[in-house]
């Protein structure tokens, strides 16, 4: 277990590095003028964020009169014996419901959980692989598919909620598995 520890420590190093110095470099290689490509998407998408700051505002407003409300709290208390027959600590509950919802939010409760847990928590560790695994759903949903006018998703929200679901259970699995 600690070989591979250190293999994805040194991986982790460079993967960084050879992104910022590999996409351009392919595009020299493809003969693509790199920055002239680079400031004409960075043009497309200043535009697309001046389109999507309603859906922005729209779902900032709703998480915050969420939070605000107690709802979230109500919720968290009505699920504690369900998930705790299961092996999941309530304390990660407030990251499975946020984080489909917003990833500013979802970041506010991490933080929430460092300052209330310590960094080194187990909870905190769980609620920083959520973060890092699962997609903010209904803010995609929500600002994406406004901002390019799709009204009919389809199977884009049921199937982005079992990916944030399994994605949720699995990191309250692995660190359970490798921290105990």
């Amino acid at each position: 277990m600690e070989t591979f520890r250190n293999l994805i420590d040194l991986v982790s190093v460079f993967v960084l590095p050879a992104i910022i110095v590999g996409f351009p470099l392919y595009g020299l290689i493809k003969k693509v003028p790199v920055y002239e490509v680079f400031v004409d998407g960075a043009k497309e998408g200043f535009n697309v964020a001046v389109m999507i700051i309603p859906y922005l505002v729209a779902i900032l407003f709703s998480i915050g009169m969420f939070r605000a409300s107690g709802a979230l709290d109500f919720l968290i208390d009505g699920l504690r014996p369900i998930v705790g027959a299961i092996g999941i600590p309530a304390e990660v509950i407030p990251m499975g419901i946020i984080r489909p919802l917003t990833g500013s939010g979802s970041a506010a409760i991490v933080l929430d959980m460092i300052n209330q847990y310590g960094e080194d928590s187990i909870f905190v560790k769980m609620a920083a692989t959520m973060f890092g695994s699962t997609e903010t759903t209904f803010y995609v949903i929500a600002v994406y598919f406004g901002a390019v006018n799709i009204r009919k998703t389809r199977h884009a929200l049921p199937v982005g909620l079992i990916a944030d679901f399994v994605a949720f259970l699995l990191a309250v699995f692995v660190i359970r598995l490798l921290f105990g």
